[in-house]
């Protein structure tokens, strides 16, 4: 009886679901007056004088027309932005999700039992499936805790997308599919599918009711890399995923038509748990310098990563690990949150497996052999070189800042996250003389399906405070006085757009609005401090913190000649 009431006491993952509040409509007023502030920075006088005009008269016209209509959609939606943003955001992009969409980040595990040594990356890639595997068993057990802030539940949604979720290219838009089931909802797939030297193979990872154990896992990863060392290369159908997505969408069709049997395939990969990627190659890394490790993982070999994979889990020869995931289904903080976990557990078992050596007799993993002709190899062949040729326009470097961290920004009664936001401003001032459009995460899972809203952190205060920085005629003193003001204007902001008061996404549906409706778009988005201020995402800095973890990812910058910055604070370093 105790044990049954202390189970049904226990939260479950995603029990508050239902409870959530809706996403709120912002007030047309309020949105409209936080936008006039942030394209300040990037505007003369007179700029600024038209572009005050134009938001004047949008707002006693056409949009408080567009304000009603969006009112009314909220009605009968709990997230009234949802299905756009996924759509908008995500799906409608044809531009190659692989790089330009997806994220990475590497594993910590080298920081502590497992720095880089070639021969390990069986063994150790063995156990880090399995950990990766028991937080799955956990996810369909509903006993991953629920995220809050203080008392208040977050939405937890994003977790049913980790596991055998893909995204499917269309031709026009993509579809995400998602396979993944609680337990009390009935059968999950529990295959994952591993890509090697253009192959692929799939093994499950349930035996006779139980997980497959890490001495398992390691006789199936070495019987596949085994196989694929002895034998030629395969055609490496997935780099078609980095494709343009057109470009994919009409290649898999022209795949499937080859053959039915290629159609099961795709759906095998699709439904798999998760892709685990064996590189040959080793990248260099360090505690201070993780700049090689993400340039593999971000940008590795097409051939063994399945792009519109919600979890690509990928293995470096020297036995270093990372991930690579498609963004559409859901958001980093997810990632973060099982990299965490998984690093955690390899941590307190000291990076070994301490269980029995015991192999049941399993069957050994099937290749999945596509069938393919002249154009499919000569499509493969394009789209190699087609990523190949975009990933060499992307510098990347990682290094620790290791003079302090979260401890004395905190002793200081400074919010570490915009101390890091100021400081970017600040250097960006520096090295181009001007201020810097930046587009910072903030989250808004305190609604029901809520995702993220935009933060802009380069704000009047923040400008006027780089400015007192450079001028050597301001006082210490002064400088200190701007800065704090900088310091209280993003931390209210930061509040505003968690709590449902941001305005780019309340903008963007007055614009979807707008296009739904068949009417002409709106000047407030063809006025050119639209975009010069970041609008329609010509953010030239594009950031992230990435939480106060060992646990580090990017996405690359969002313009061509723009930024990506992406940081993680400990208590002493970043």
């Amino acid at each position: 009886m105790e044990n049954q009431l202390a189970k049904s006491t226990e939260e479950r993952t995603f029990q508050y679901q239902d409870s959530l509040p809706s996403l709120p409509v912002p007030s047309l007023e309020e949105s409209l007056k936080k936008y006039l502030e942030s394209v300040k920075p990037f505007a003369n006088q007179e700029e600024y004088k038209k572009t005050e005009e134009i938001v004047q008269k949008f707002q006693s016209g056409i949009g408080e027309k567009l304000h009603q209509k969006l009112l009314e959609r909220a009605k009968g939606k709990r997230n009234w932005l949802e299905e756009w943003w996924l759509n908008v955001a995500y799906l409608d992009v044809r531009i190659p999700s692989q790089l330009n969409v997806n994220f990475a980040g590497p594993a910590a595990h080298f920081e502590h039992y497992w720095p880089p040594k070639e021969g390990t990356q069986l063994e150790r890639g063995s156990i880090t499936l399995w950990h990766n595997l028991n937080y799955w068993q956990l996810l369909r057990k509903e006993k991953v805790p629920v995220h809050k802030v203080g008392n208040t539940p977050l939405d937890m949604n994003q977790f049913r997308m980790l596991f055998s979720t893909c995204k499917v290219p269309g031709i026009t838009r993509d579809s995400i599919m998602n396979y993944f089931r609680t337990e009390s909802e009935g059968r999950s797939p529990n295959h994952i599918v591993v890509l090697c030297r253009g192959r692929a193979f799939v093994f499950d990872v349930i035996h006779e009711g139980c997980l497959v154990t890490p001495p398992e896992l390691l006789r199936q990863l070495t019987y596949i890399h085994k196989k694929c060392h002895s034998e030629p290369d395969g055609p490496g159908i997935a780099a078609l995923t980095s494709e343009e997505r057109t470009r994919w969408a009409k290649a898999r069709e022209y795949l499937i038509g080859l053959d039915p049997e290629n159609l099961a395939l795709l759906e095998k990969i699709q439904s798999s748990l998760l892709v685990y990627s064996m590189e040959d190659s080793s990248p260099h890394v360090t505690p201070e310098d993780y700049s090689e490790i993400i340039a593999a993982i971000l940008i590795g070999d097409p051939t063994v990563r399945w792009g519109d994979k919600s979890y690509n889990l990928i293995s470096f020869s020297n036995g270093v690990f990372g991930c690579n995931c498609d963004h559409a289904p859901f958001d980093a903080m997810i990632m973060v949150n099982i990299s965490y976990y998984v690093d955690e557990k390899i941590f307190q078992n000291e990076g070994r497996w301490k269980g029995s050596e015991k192999v049941r007799d399993i069957p050994l993993p099937e290749e999945l052999i596509f069938i393919v002709d002249e154009k499919v190899l000569n499509d493969i062949n394009q789209a190699k070189a087609q990523y190949l040729r975009e990933a060499s326009d992307l510098q990347i470097a990682a290094y620790a800042f290791t003079s302090f961290g979260k401890k004395l920004t905190k002793n200081k009664m400074l919010h570490p996250d915009t101390f890091i936001q100021l400081a970017l401003q600040l250097a960006y001032y520096r090295l181009h003389g001007h201020p810097g459009c930046c587009y910072e995460t903030a989250m808004t899972r305190h609604f029901y399906h809520g995702r993220t809203e935009t933060m802009r952190s380069c704000t009047v205060e923040a400008v006027r405070w780089c400015q007192s920085m450079q001028d050597p005629s301001v006082n210490l003193h002064e400088q200190q006085q701007k800065m704090l003001q900088a310091f209280a204007k993003h931390n209210k902001m930061m509040k505003d757009c968690s709590a449902g008061k941001g305005f780019d996404r309340h903008l963007l549906g007055l614009l979807l609005i707008a296009k739904e409706e068949g009417l002409p778009v709106p000047e407030l988005f063809t006025d050119p401090l639209f975009s010069k201020s970041g609008g329609g995402g010509n953010f030239v800095l594009s950031t992230s913190l990435v939480g106060y973890l060992r646990v580090q990812g990017v996405v690359v910058p969002m313009v061509h000649n723009g930024y990506g910055f992406f940081y993680h604070i400990r208590d002493d370093r970043c």
